[in-house]
């Protein structure tokens, strides 16, 4: 194992440049995911609610538990 100060200094140097590039990765993966998340919840919006239940009468206030 090389303990030389260069080889330290090399070493230090690629270890920086290797965070550098994970802390873009990783603030390129949040912004991707704040993307996800705008466009699921206008998805989300866009889905029509479904009709409510009948309240009255004998069609749909009634469940036929023979059929």
């Amino acid at each position: 194992m090389d303990v030389s100060p260069a080889a330290m200094a090399n070493a230090t140097a690629q270890m920086k440049q290797a965070q550098t590039i994970q802390q873009g990765q990783i603030a390129v993966f949040k912004k991707t995911m704040d993307i996800a998340e705008t466009s699921i919840a206008q998805l989300i919006q866009s889905v029509p609610q479904p009709p409510s239940l009948a309240t009255s009468g004998n069609l749909g206030t009634k469940l036929n538990v023979y059929a």
